[in-house]
């Protein structure tokens, strides 16, 4: 009857201490840099994720999150950390606005909302034609680097062609959250 006991004793005890020592998982909550109280991603240690409002599970590696949804839809963002800031990079697909275009990125770019790439043959570009500067484009890496005429950092936008179709990753630097 003794050994019952400790052995009922012991069961609530590392039920208890279980229950209270937080079996729950850890995550980490991301925000935009520019609206640091909004949460934008959450990553948990259980393999759950929340992007936008959205619920996920998702796997990680080095260079990219990826999310995958009830139905099997897969979402890549890539990513880069150093120390303990992170950059998320955002897909954002514009439109060549003369037919199909001839030589690589060159050329005006645009979105139905407004938005817009030009690049020009001399290396110039404008962003939403307020922002303006020089580029460089890596073909290997699939990388622009957008170098502005005003005081803000270089800007590393991965791409991909698909006939008129010019798809960007652009880069938002995140805050992380309190939890």
């Amino acid at each position: 009857m003794k050994k019952f006991r400790g052995y009922i004793v012991s069961t609530i005890l590392i039920s208890s201490v279980l229950l209270l020592g937080g079996c729950g998982s850890k995550s980490e909550k991301w925000a935009y840099a520019y609206e640091p109280t909004e949460e934008v991603i959450e990553l948990s240690d259980n393999g759950k994720a929340q992007y936008k409002g959205d619920k996920y599970t998702y796997t990680q590696d080095d260079n990219f999150i990826e999310l995958k949804d009830k139905s099997g839809n897969v979402t890549k963002l890539r990513y880069t950390m150093e120390n303990e800031n992170m950059v998320l990079y955002e897909k954002s697909t514009y439109t060549y606005s003369e037919g199909q275009p001839t030589d690589g990125i060159i050329g005006l770019w645009t979105q139905d909302n407004g938005w817009s790439y030009e690049f020009t043959e001399d290396g110039k570009f404008s962003e939403e034609n307020i922002f303006f500067g020089h580029y460089s484009v890596d073909e290997e890496k699939k990388c622009i680097r957008l170098m502005y005429d005003d005081p803000i950092e270089d800007a590393y936008l991965y791409y991909t062609l698909d006939g008129n179709k010019l798809t960007v990753d652009y880069p938002w630097p995140m805050v992380k959250l309190e939890s």
